[in-house]
């Protein structure tokens, strides 16, 4: 596949470069996209899983302090026999099938979450929703001048950010905006880019995500 160009803006939103990327990264066609929205469905489902922590717990008979004692005798009373103020049946009781600690994780292989995220990044770029921003703060961080850098491509809606560990000014500029989730280059994922309307990469962002894409 052949590359795909996209524009560079500054901090005032004006085209000031372009940067090529590869085509199998985000040139999928909006075809080919839709056939693997199953694909992307079951790496995201994974992802949300992975989150859990699987620590919900009740207890059980053994686990109640009490009811050592039958609370009345087996015969002669005209009640149901009972053998304990612990059963489920009493206030105070055991749960009957509760939750129990558990790992909720799934098996994901890397080539599938690789897969996921190069349809979903076509997907956005299909959209005009990728973009390649110069914020403007190389050298002093500036939420100021960061946010009229994305307000000239995405708005205010609801943006993942792309930088790189190389430039923590960067990431120091954006992390305060109530609209932006950012993340480094080496963290972007299927679920980050799926419930973001918009995908901006800084230069420097984009060019580590890439050389990690490459050495993947």
């Amino acid at each position: 596949m052949a590359n795909l160009t996209l524009n560079v803006t500054d901090a005032k939103g004006a085209k000031a470069d372009t940067v090529e990327v590869p085509e199998e990264i985000f040139g999928y066609s909006k075809e080919e996209v839709a056939a693997r929205v199953p694909l992307v469905h079951q790496v995201v489902i994974a992802q949300l899983a992975a989150r859990r922590q699987g620590t919900h717990a009740v207890k059980n008979r053994a686990r109640i302090s009490g009811g050592g004692k039958k609370p009345w005798k087996q015969k002669g009373t005209g009640r149901a026999r009972q053998g304990s103020i612990r059963a489920p049946q009493f206030a105070g009781g055991a749960v009957v099938h509760g939750p129990v600690p558990r790992d909720y994780s799934q098996r994901t292989p890397k080539k599938m979450k690789a897969a996921a995220l190069r349809y979903v990044l076509s997907d956005r770029n299909n959209a005009g929703r990728i973009h390649v921003v110069d914020l403007g703060v190389a050298e002093n961080p500036s939420t100021k001048t960061a946010k009229a850098a994305l307000a000239a491509v995405a708005g205010e809606r609801f943006t993942t950010v792309v930088v790189s560990r190389d430039n923590i000014n960067e990431w120091l500029s954006v992390r305060n905006l109530s609209y932006v989730h950012v993340l480094f280059a080496d963290q972007l994922n299927t679920y980050d880019v799926v419930t973001a309307e918009d995908v901006v990469f800084t230069k420097e962002g984009l060019d580590a995500f890439l050389n990690k894409t490459e050495e993947a």
